[in-house]
């Protein structure tokens, strides 16, 4: 079968083949999918980069977390029914060698997940780390029903499906963007505020959106550039669940932590209990049926130019999701 991987790290163009790999075949517990669609989120490009130090886990990788095709081989344990059913795959190279940049993959069967006949193979693709990252940063501690909820980076991957899950979650929100582009997108997701943080002041909007109350809870994705001006938009006692940062450290005002105690949650959404990934399924299954779910529009690459799409990730898509297709 057709493959994209690399042996070393370093820039995409640089150390990416394409060659013919082993076909696989799913052992016990695992199915097999014919991936249609190969998504590409942010941390599918620290590994193959080296950005973060951490050297080659294994000695050839196959990347891309996220994918979107058909079951066609089922091992033992698994119903046959499977057979032929549309799927949606995520945490697919989470601590393996594989994942979906390849004409077949096997995987732990419950990684595999019934994709809506409303839902695209491209879209299928963009759908695994994105919607279960935002999905459990608003269901902690109870949901957010009646809440005003802050998403910062709402054009983003993350942003755009938390937006949209906190307003049928019943919440107000407000999203954070860089440009009047963004500004859009985040509208078209159901924002019902919009702030672009170049030209508007973050916590003088905040303030009158929420009469100076502050938001309840913020979805943070650079933690290590916003932390400082959290005590400008999060009320008393309110959450900040942090699912990124683009740098090593961040830093809070001790005093103003102390007098509104706040709870500040860091979350990995690739271990998280098993009853987390079925609630975000079941959820995400629901609205889609309802013809409620919106999507980020796709650009595709061809399985030899996945070194392009790795590039257009890393240097922002601007509201654009990188897909391959195979």
């Amino acid at each position: 079968m057709r493959a994209a991987f690399y042996r070393s790290q370093g820039p995409a163009r640089e150390v990416f083949e394409i060659g013919e790999l082993p076909d696989p075949h799913p052992a016990q517990g695992e199915v097999r999918v014919r991936i249609r669609a190969s998504g590409i989120n942010p941390p599918d490009t620290y590994t193959r980069s080296g950005v973060r130090r951490r050297g080659m886990p294994f000695d050839t990788i196959v990347p891309n977390q996220d994918g979107a095709g058909v079951i066609d081989e089922v091992g033992a344990g698994v119903a046959r029914g499977r057979v032929g059913e549309r799927v949606y795959v995520t945490m697919a190279q989470w601590q393996r060698p594989w994942g979906t940049a390849s004409e077949y993959l096997a995987l732990p069967a419950d990684r595999a997940i019934p994709l809506p006949e409303n839902i695209s193979f491209e879209q299928g693709a963009c759908l695994g780390v994105p919607i279960l990252t935002a999905h459990y940063a608003l269901a902690l501690y109870g949901g957010v029903a009646g809440q005003a909820v802050l998403v910062q980076g709402g054009a983003g991957a993350v942003g755009f499906y938390a937006i949209q899950f906190a307003k049928f979650m019943g919440a107000t929100v407000i999203a954070t963007v860089s440009s009047d582009t963004k500004a859009q997108i985040a509208r078209s997701a159901g924002a019902d505020h919009v702030i672009n943080y170049r030209t508007e002041v973050l916590g003088a909007r905040v303030a009158a959106i929420t009469s100076g109350r502050g938001v309840r809870r913020v979805l943070e994705v650079n933690f290590a550039a916003n932390s400082g001006k959290l005590q400008e938009v999060l009320g008393k006692a309110g959450t900040v669940v942090v699912y990124g940062s683009r740098g090593p450290e961040g830093t809070i005002a001790a005093t103003w932590g102390i007098q509104n105690q706040p709870t500040i949650r860091f979350i990995y959404m690739y271990e998280l209990p098993a009853e987390v990934y079925q609630a975000a399924y079941a959820d995400l299954a629901a609205w889609a049926s309802a013809g409620k779910l919106k999507h980020l529009p796709v650009k595709t690459f061809p399985l030899h130019e996945i070194g392009a799409a790795h590039e257009m990730v890393e240097q922002g898509t601007d509201g654009l999701r990188a897909v391959v297709t195979l």
